[in-house]
Order: structure tokens, then sequence, then C-alpha cells
């Protein structure tokens, strides 16, 4: 196909903020439907982008011969729904996360996809920082040796302002589980390999916010074994007072090995801090390059606000692996990874114990 089709499914700040823009610079594609329950949502993304093309039924958009794909960021509550009738009508999907409510569901969903060859992708954004990206390769090139341990740890302050469909777990099914710290599980097994064994807790500091109920936790911690025989800490967090939000907040990820330690830090998007054996003290350097953008990006590196451009080179990913019919990175198999890790998870804290993980994903083989 010469120009290919989408449509966003979930019409809110997550697709006029990241995805239009993205989609917006890679030739030949076009976004030709807007779809999403809410009139007043549905309207500020009509008048954002000038489609006539709008529907409240997503029934509607699946028959549209000119959909060739479609982005679906809508509450979790309804991405299972939403997946498998796009895989149904041959529709390449991509999926906000976490990417199900359960492990049951993410596995459904990307079982459905693979065996409809329909490429499918979850959209963990952080992958595609430039510093998380280079992280990863002088990881894999053994600048830390044997890792001993993996942190990560994410702090903002959301105070009590309601947070919508986030705050209610029927709608949601976790908290800052789901919403923050789902990346972060997905950094680590990025950069250090799966995990064998977690426990996990959770606290809910605000019942109300802004005078709506909030049944879900505003804080969380993993602490966790890696099967390289690696420890791992995670910690996120709605309420660190004064930290802020968005890229400008605590966003630390550290890999310390054998051999030596790196340094993530999302406000410096382009720099990683790195130390070697025998040294006293963490070192700065500069993301190369060939790491600025993703691989093929059509991206102006030096463009833009780095702390949020990196977002649209995800939008890039997923068009070129529905051109060149090959798997998309990150795809629903690495989302159903993490999904049954943050299903353990709630499991540890309800029954205040560890969790096993290590034989997570050997069900995950199309048949």
């Amino acid at each position: 196909m010469s120009k290919l089709g989408l449509a966003l499914i979930g019409c809110g700040g997550i697709s006029l903020q990241n995805h239009l823009p993205g989609l917006a610079m890679c030739p030949d594609v076009a976004v030709v439907a807007l779809c999403d329950t809410d009139p007043a949502t549905l309207s500020r993304a009509k008048s954002q982008t000038g489609l006539d093309a709008v529907y409240s039924n997503y029934h509607d958009v699946m028959k549209r011969d000119d959909v060739h794909a479609v982005i679906v960021a809508t509450p979790n509550i309804v991405h299972a729904e939403l997946v498998l009738a796009a895989i149904a009508a041959g529709k390449h999907v991509f999926c906000e996360k976490p990417m199900a409510m359960n492990y049951g569901d993410a596995r459904a969903m990307y079982l459905a996809a693979e065996r409809a060859n329909v490429r499918h992708m979850t959209a963990f954004t952080y992958r595609f920082v430039p510093a998380m990206r280079y992280m990863g390769h002088l990881i894999q090139k053994g600048a830390v040796g044997i890792p001993y341990h993996f942190r990560s740890c994410r702090l903002q302050d959301w105070g009590v302002r309601n947070i919508g469909w986030r705050q209610v777990q029927k709608l949601a099914g976790t908290g800052e589980l789901g919403d923050m710290l789902s990346h972060r599980i997905d950094y680590a097994q990025f950069l250090i390999g799966e995990m064998d064994r977690l426990v996990a807790n959770t606290k809910r500091f605000h019942d109300l916010r802004d005078g709506k109920p909030s049944d879900l936790e505003d804080w969380v911690t993993i602490l966790a074994d890696y099967k390289v025989g690696a420890s791992g800490v995670l910690e996120s967090s709605k309420v660190a007072t004064g930290r802020g939000e968005s890229a400008a907040s605590q966003d630390y990820v550290e890999v310390n090995g054998s051999e030596g330690s790196i340094v993530f830090q999302l406000e410096h998007p382009h720099q990683l801090q790195v130390s070697k054996k025998g040294d006293k003290s963490l070192s700065k350097i500069s993301v190369p390059q060939e790491f600025l953008k993703w691989p093929g990006s059509p991206r102006d590196a030096m463009a833009g606000d780095p702390l949020f451009s990196f977002r649209y080179d995800q939008s890039f990913e997923f068009i070129d692996a529905i051109r060149n019919q090959r798997q998309c990175s990150p795809s629903f198999f690495e989302g159903a990874m993490v999904q049954g890790i943050m299903d353990a998870a709630v499991l540890s804290v309800e029954d205040r114990s560890w969790i096993e993980v290590g034989g997570l994903g050997h069900d995950l083989k199309p048949v």
C-alpha cells in the first residue's frame, strides 16, 4: 500500500501530544478517522486535526477499508476488546500501556495478533530515549560486566488532583504500578533480562482526589531477583511533594556490575553517567550521534525539545514495521511479559509474599 491510513481510538492527550506529531513526520501516512466515547474529547480532536470522520462506536471504524492500522489510547478496561476487534478486522495495532487488565487478556491479544499476522506494538515509550538506548548498547557490549543491581526511581508530584479513570480500579486495574512502574519493569527486562521472582508493596495516600473517590495506589515498589543473578529495586510515586510532573521530574535508572556502573536520568536524554572498576566517581558522557534517534527515523535529532521529541520515534517504528512486514519493537510479547509481572506484584501485595515469575511467557507461543 502506498498510503497508510490510521485511526486513533481514544483521542485524549496522549494521542494528540505524542501520536499525532509522530505520525505527521512519517511519509505517506494519514490519520483518517477519530474515535472516542466522550463528545468533548472527540470535538477537541476534530478541531485539532480538521478531520470530519469522527466516531463514537469503534465498530464503525473497523469497517473502513482505508483504515489499515489503529492506535488504541483508551482506559485500560477496553484495551483487550478494542485490540481483538482490530485484529479480527485485519488491522495492525499499537496499544498504549499497560497492555491489558490481566495477563490472560494480554496473552490472548498477543496470540491473536501473531495468528493474524498483523503488526503489534506496546507503548513502552521510554525505550526510545537516546540515553536509554545507548545504555542498553553499552550493557550488551559488557560495559558493566556481570550485572549486580538494577535500580529505578520515578518520583512525581500529582498532589490530590483528579486524574480521571486512572484513579478508578474497575477502569484502570492498577494505579502507579500500571501507569508508571510498567515502563520501569520493561526498562529492566530490556537492560538486564528477565525477572525471576519478586515481592511488592503499594500504598494509597489519598482516598479522594479533588473530591472524587480514588481506590488505587499512589506509590509502589518492587524488590526483585533477575535470572542473571542481579537484584532489582523499582519504585514509583505520584505523591513525591515538590518533584513536579512529566519529563522534568525524577526518572532515574542505575545498573551496577562487576566492571562498572551506568546511570540514566530522563532530564538529560542525551547524556549518561558512567564509571568503571577502580574509578572513584561517575563521569558524564554524551550519547553518540547514531543513538540520538531511532534507526531510519526521519526526525531531526537536534530539533524540538529533547525531553519530548524522542516519543515521536515510536510512531515511526510502528509504521516502518508495517511497511517492512517485520516485528515491532517493543511488541505485544514485551507488553504481555510486563503485564504478567504486574499481576504477580498485585498478588504479592495481597499475600505479602515472594512470587516466582521465572516461568512467565512459556505459554506465549502461537499454536
